[in-house]
Order: C-alpha cells, then sequence, then structure tokens
C-alpha cells in the first residue's frame, strides 16, 4: 500500500464519550432500583447518537483513498492508475492551493446526486468518485482526467500528501504550489 488517507475519528470519539458518559450518569442516578427504565433508555439515546456519527461513516464509506501499486481506490470505487493521464495529476499538484473558504465553496457546489439537473455531466463538471452524491463540506476536491478524457473529482483530506503519492505511484514528479 503506497497510501491510505485516513479519517479522523475526534468527532466520533467525542459523539461516544457524550453518550457513555451520560448513559453512566443516569446509571448512577437509577441503578438498581430502576434497571429495566435505564436498560430501555440505552437504545433510545442510541438513536440521537447515531444522526452525530453518519457523516463519520459515510465519510469512510465513500470519501477513503488507497492507493496500491495498480490501483487508486476511493471509496466503492477502484480506478487502475494506468488509466490517469500523468499530465493531470502534474498540473492539479501545480495549481494553487485552495483557502478554507474556497474548500467550503468548492465542496458545497460539488453535487453528483442521482437526480436528473444534478447530475455532474449535466452541470459541466467532473464526475464525482467515490460513490457518494456530493463533497462533504470543507473537504478539498483535486480533479484529475483519466486517458479517456474524463474528468475525476476526487474529495480528499490533505491535497499535497494525495497528489504526491499519486504522482509517485504513477512514476511522475510533483512540486505543488504554496498556498497564495
Amino acid at each position: 500500500m503506497h497510501y491510505v488517507e485516513k479519517s479522523p475519528k475526534v468527532w466520533s470519539g467525542i459523539c461516544i464519550g457524550i453518550y457513555l458518559v451520560g448513559m453512566g450518569y443516569m446509571g448512577v442516578n437509577t441503578l438498581p432500583d430502576q434497571f429495566g427504565l435505564w436498560l430501555g433508555m440505552w437504545p433510545l439515546f442510541l438513536l440521537l447518537l447515531l444522526p452525530c456519527l453518519l457523516v463519520p461513516i459515510s465519510k469512510f464509506i465513500y470519501n477513503r483513498i488507497q492507493i496500491d501499486a495498480e490501483t487508486l481506490r476511493v471509496g466503492r470505487e477502484r480506478i487502475p492508475l494506468a488509466s490517469i493521464d500523468p499530465t493531470s495529476v502534474q498540473s492539479a499538484s501545480q495549481a494553487s492551493l485552495p483557502t478554507a473558504a474556497q474548500q467550503y465553496a468548492t465542496s458545497m457546489n460539488t453535487i453528483d446526486a442521482p437526480v436528473p439537473g444534478l447530475r455532474a455531466a449535466a452541470q459541466g463538471n467532473a464526475r464525482l468518485v467515490g460513490g457518494g452524491w456530493a463533497v462533504p463540506m470543507g473537504m478539498d476536491t483535486v480533479v484529475i482526467a483519466t486517458r479517456n478524457g474524463e474528468g475525476l473529482t476526487i474529495p480528499t483530506r490533505d491535497r499535497v500528501a494525495f497528489l504526491n503519492a499519486l504522482g509517485t505511484a504513477l512514476g511522475v514528479m510533483v512540486q505543488p504550489n504554496p498556498r497564495p
């Protein structure tokens, strides 16, 4: 494995920690007298925890990046490295790095939902890779091309590390530009 982009687990840890502390606090106040009530509250409060964990879970499923000797894997998609245009990786690495505000604006406008009018091709944009319908807010995106000319939008947490690893896997020298 040449490169694995791991997702941060801070938000998940905070949510699960608050859940466990809350359930422990309720247990201290209700146990052993009302064990049935306390046991019934676990799944009820779990319904509040699950929506908080849906975004990290979907990022793990749809935006996980792995590069090995032959394949670029983004989410549920596998792209052979032989089909990626090396010059598009070089040009993406030489583009100026976006600011945080530009990353938020780009992520809010990058949609590829399976709804008429919201497909990336219908809007004239590159196809979103990974299986998700949109880029999570605040994530950076890299647009590269295949040898067939198809544009691919790849959400990434670390643009420079991703492009360096992809360039190394393709045998291309990449020199990212500093922030403007």
